[in-house]
């Protein structure tokens, strides 16, 4: 293949779409739309050089791409497609190769697709060659009309056709190969005497054929990999041949799905073999699982790190976190940012933990809630326990010890430290910390009232 060079139209705003932001920042599958182009450039075709044309929000879309070898440059006017690859004709100066203009919402075409189209560029000799699909209702896209022999004579686009040109179902997808050398020279020719004032892109074509050379075109056979995103809707057909694809992809290596329909599972997530996903599962951000997981009905985990052999029971919600192997969550968990779980520890039901080390072994089964807490190894923290870490002005941590039982209904106020083997009574509120091996209860003494049921029954009877 030729050298490559790669234009990713990117400048609209999006106005069907309905939104302030910008149409290519909108999410697919946990990536913005504009992720999709970039990574076919510079990833899977290794583009020589990935130019990507900006204008409605700019900044914000240069600041989400921040490190990414890519370069911008801005159509500070929308003038058409033709006007938006003319701003990147400096940074081809020195270029002979083959440039491939893509667009940033378009989003489900294939690497192989792309080669295949690059490759009949090339073959066929043309100094441009546009990349064609079929349609049922070709509405709203620029037709393609052929010569006598099938060759590509020119695109018009809708509002230019006439009503027997727009009964046309071959359409243009706005993907294009050009050889570099026509493209800075054709795009001086290019006016905007149209229906919409603008350059069209598509009018090299005729500036091509006028100067005696060919132009060809290259049919992708799934119309919906070439769907350009312009509505919600459309964004939600992408979406789902994207999560089809991405589930796919795992049960193909070796992840069972037991309800593929129900597993929204995002682009940048990996999940190890023989772990199993339970319907309505949400996997989201960068996410890894390890292998011979279970990840159970309802759960929805988000950029965390989880080991092998650990068990998500039902509707846990899990974000930012870390899990080590062996580990057991919920059911009805909620694992808050920079929160650690160490092998074989248990996470129960009801259970609220946020920005804590949870100790190899230890157990907290069930109604509790631990913040800003430092938890050993083998530790029992008993039903109802909280670790009150915030004094209305900031947060204070709790440090427990190896092997320390905790009672039901504990509240251990921040900041205090227990110490390994130590113990503390149920019902107790903890202030002060508690010395190794030592037991600490804080409770008021009981008082028992004999006959008490008879004396307010009788109380009852009077007021009656």
């Amino acid at each position: 293949m030729a050298p490559l060079v790669t234009i990713i139209l990117a400048a609209g705003k999006g106005t069907r779409m309905k939104s302030d932001l910008v149409k290519v920042l909108h999410p697919l599958l946990g990536v913005p739309m504009l992720s999709y182009p970039v990574d076919l450039s510079v990833t899977k075709l290794k583009a020589q050089k990935t130019i990507v044309v900006v204008g409605y929000q700019a900044d914000r879309i240069k600041e989400r791409f921040k490190g990414e070898p890519i370069e911008f440059v801005l159509q500070e006017e929308q003038l058409g497609t033709g006007h938006a690859v003319l701003q990147a004709i400096p940074l081809l100066q020195g270029f002979e190769g083959t440039v491939l203009i893509l667009c940033g919402d378009v989003p489900l075409v294939r690497a192989s697709t792309l080669r295949g189209f690059i490759e009949s560029f090339e073959r066929d000799e043309a100094v441009l060659s546009v990349l064609t699909t079929f349609v049922e209702d070709p509405s709203g896209y620029g037709r393609i009309i052929r010569d006598d022999k099938g060759l590509l004579q020119r695109i018009v686009e809708e509002k230019d056709a006439t009503k027997e040109e727009r009964t046309i179902r071959e359409i243009n997808t706005g993907l294009y190969c050009v050889q570099a050398p026509f493209l800075r020279e054709g795009l001086q020719g290019i006016g905007r005497e149209n229906a919409q004032g603008e350059y069209y892109l598509t009018d090299l074509i005729e500036i091509a054929r006028g100067k005696g050379f060919s132009c060809s075109a290259f049919r992708a056979e799934d119309s919906l990999e070439v769907m350009g995103i312009n509505t919600r809707v459309d964004l939600a057909t992408a979406h789902e041949r994207l999560r089809q694809e991405k589930v796919r992809e795992l049960m193909l290596s070796g992840v069972t799905v037991l309800d593929p329909s129900t597993a929204y599972i995002d682009r940048g997530v990996t999940v190890g073999k023989d772990t199993v996903l339970h319907p309505n599962c949400t996997l989201q951000g960068k996410t890894v699982i390890g292998e011979r997981c279970v990840i159970e009905s309802g759960v929805k985990i988000s950029d965390s790190i989880l080991g092998d052999e650990v068990t998500i029971r039902p509707h846990c919600v899990i974000t930012e976190s870390r899990l080590e192997d062996g580990v057991v969550i919920g059911p009805f968990a909620h694992l808050r940012p920079l929160t650690e779980v160490r092998s074989k520890a248990k996470i129960g039901n009801f259970v609220e933990v946020k920005k804590s080390v949870i100790g190899r072994g230890t157990k907290a089964n069930h109604l509790t809630y631990l913040g800003d807490a430092v938890i050993g190894e083998k530790v029992n923290i008993g039903a109802g326990t909280i670790t009150c870490n915030y004094d209305g002005f900031k947060k204070h941590q709790t440090i427990i010890g190896d092997r320390v039982f905790v009672g039901s209904n504990v509240e251990i106020v921040a900041p205090v430290k227990v110490g390994n083997d130590s113990s503390i009574g149920a019902g107790s509120t903890i202030t002060r910390d508690v010395p190794e091996g030592a037991l600490a209860i804080s409770r008021v003494k009981q008082k028992t009232i004999p006959g008490w049921s008879e004396k307010q029954k009788r109380r009852r009877e009077k007021e009656d």
